[in-house]
């Protein structure tokens, strides 16, 4: 083979080469923009118009993944890797990868189990995993929170199943609880009365259930009492402190002694 044969060889595959790279190249950008917009329109589509928020983001998260992992095939497809290649070396590596992400995985599974079980919705103010928010979002991995300070919170689904779940916001009523302390020379009825006025002045505080105050512990010091009242769920942070502030400005008003100090006073001796 003379030179310009080898020459004309070398460029023909150079050719061959570019050209499947560049269209390659123009695949993968032209298939982003299509599943980028296809995503986006799917979420804003009929399809999930009545779906709750938690199945919307989930799937719309699973198809995002499936697309793109079918683009990637395509373009393999185009430089002309063999797929059985491919699929030897996906499946070789399959083992290490899956050990590697254990984490990944099991954060899926409880994605996955979030979605069976639905334990709480979008807009659901929820306690788990040591934190708590309103529920943002939900996707294949991670539940995205924001807590009452705006501060966004992502927790991994698989620490999320592992976890107690505390939905506060399922049921149409919620019950506000407090407590409050006074000296023991107190008359426990006429305490009782005062936290009981106090509460039925309260806004956004219903009569049905009843307000509760009774004396529910004695102490050497002082005697504590428990004062809950109920209202709506959406109202519970609202009647939570205008409760605290309207019982507290009443016992006050009324001259009710705060509970005495408990002083211990230690003697050393010395030996002699």
């Amino acid at each position: 083979m003379d030179f310009e044969a080898l020459l004309n060889r070398i460029l023909s595959s150079a050719t061959s080469i570019c050209a499947k790279i560049i269209f390659a190249l123009i695949v993968y950008f032209v298939g982003r923009a299509i599943i980028k917009r296809f995503v986006k329109a799917l979420g804003k589509g009929k399809l999930f118009a009545k779906a709750e928020g938690t199945v919307k983001t989930f799937t719309i998260s699973i198809v995002k993944i499936t697309l793109n992992v079918v683009l990637i095939i395509s373009i393999i497809t185009i430089l002309g890797v063999p797929m059985a290649s491919v699929i030897t070396v996906l499946a070789s590596a399959g083992v290490a990868i899956g050990m590697a992400l254990q984490g990944a995985l099991s954060n899926l599974a409880g994605g996955i189990m979030l979605m069976v079980f639905k334990p709480f919705k979008i807009g659901d103010y929820v306690e788990a995993a040591g934190t708590a928010g309103i529920v943002k979002e939900l996707t294949l991995f991670y539940t995205v929170l924001t807590t009452w300070d705006n501060q966004t919170i992502t927790v991994p689904n698989g620490s999320l199943m592992n976890s107690n779940v505390v939905n506060c916001s399922t049921a149409e009523l919620r019950r506000v609880d407090l407590s409050f302390s006074c000296a023991k020379s107190e008359t426990p009825t006429e305490i009782q009365k005062i936290m009981l006025d106090a509460v039925n002045s309260t806004a956004k505080v219903l009569n049905d259930p009843a307000p509760f105050a009774r004396l529910s512990d004695n102490t050497n010091e002082s005697m504590v009492f428990s004062v809950r009242a109920w209202c709506k769920n959406e109202d519970y942070w609202d009647v939570y402190f205008d409760m605290l502030q309207k019982v507290t400005e009443a016992l006050i008003a009324k001259g009710v002694k705060a509970p005495a100090a408990r002083v211990i006073n230690e003697v050393n001796t010395l030996a002699k």
